[in-house]
């Protein structure tokens, strides 16, 4: 954790001016709050400063097995595809970059790849169900279950990426709880890359916090989404994720909520979705917002490590 720390901390001065000079800056939707406008320009594209880190610190601490090849694949293939995003989105100045059926061809492309080495290691396919003595298995389905749980879990913390520090936080939350569970569990290279990504997002945060100097991108919220989903997958609290991991359901459920309501009924529930915005639009300061999430995000992760009977 520490050692990934000091790497986003150096990386941040050395990476923030490359991408000013590259003129790689971020499109600000214009239908968003207008607050937001006077963010356009802002570098963008900083998760690869999160990702750097994230992979020199664990492949210096962590044994070179498929674990930690699962982790590193899920995190830095979904990486990719957010960089990808990204580059198009600047390459082309709009704020959409690779088309829907596009994106998702590319978080299915590296689900599959997971699964598939999840099924070459002999994982379990039991699914424990959170605080009770309960467990099912769903035998072959398993893995389609988890590949459709990468791409939910990996757009959901996309969505959690709209407010300086919003997602920075909060991952790092969810990472230091499963970093415990890890640790229970006596396995060290998902406690190694939990407690890396912890030090990575933190690190990242002293140059994200509002008013952000740089914003990680596609890059750095899909990578972090990817990697989430392979932890809680190795650990076998896939479920826990929910609550662990609370924080980017409520925000997804918000779109979704927002959407069908929309198209259904023709009203909004929402001043605007994600919900952070909804708060924003009804009066409260950014940085209200984002302690109020990281605060509501540390309750559910403690709430979840309780529940996996670690606390």
């Amino acid at each position: 954790m520490g050692v990934a720390f000091v790497l986003a901390l150096i990386m941040g001065p050395l990476f923030i001016p490359i991408l000013r000079r590259m003129k790689f800056g971020q499109q600000i939707r214009e239908d968003g709050p207008q607050g937001h406008l006077k963010k356009q320009g802002t570098p963008t594209m900083g998760g690869v400063i999160i990702l750097l880190a994230l992979a020199l610190a664990t492949l210096r601490f962590a044994d070179k097995n498929t674990d930690l090849l699962i982790l590193l694949i899920a995190s830095l293939g979904y990486g990719l595809v957010g960089f990808l995003d990204d580059y198009i989105k600047i390459i082309f100045k709009r704020s959409l970059g690779l088309t829907a059926k596009q994106k998702l061809f590319g978080q299915l492309l590296i689900s599959a790849i997971v699964c598939y080495l999840l099924v070459m290691k002999g994982h379990s396919t039991d699914l424990y169900i959170p605080f009770v003595e309960f467990h099912f298995n769903p035998g072959w389905l398993y893995f389609p279950l988890m590949a459709i749980l990468m791409l939910g879990a990996s757009n959901a913390v996309n969505f959690t990426d709209g407010l300086d520090g919003l997602l920075a936080g909060t991952s790092a939350i969810a990472f230091g709880a499963y970093t415990v569970i890890a640790m229970n569990n006596t396995q060290p290279e998902a406690a190694i890359f939990s407690a890396a990504m912890v030090g990575a997002v933190l690190g990242f945060l002293v140059f994200n916090a509002h008013p952000a100097k740089v914003f990680m991108g596609d890059t750095g919220s899909l990578g972090i989404g990817g990697g989430l989903v392979a932890v809680a997958i190795l650990t076998k609290a896939e479920l826990l994720l929910a609550v662990v991991g609370g924080i980017f359901l409520i925000e997804i459920l918000s779109v979704v909520i927002q959407v069908v309501s929309f198209k259904t009924r023709g009203k909004r529930v929402f001043k605007m979705s994600p919900i952070h915005h909804h708060f924003e639009l009804v009066g409260w300061s950014e940085w209200r917002v984002v302690i109020t999430f990281w605060v509501v995000g540390l309750v559910l992760a403690i709430l979840g490590l309780y529940m996996n009977e670690v606390l």
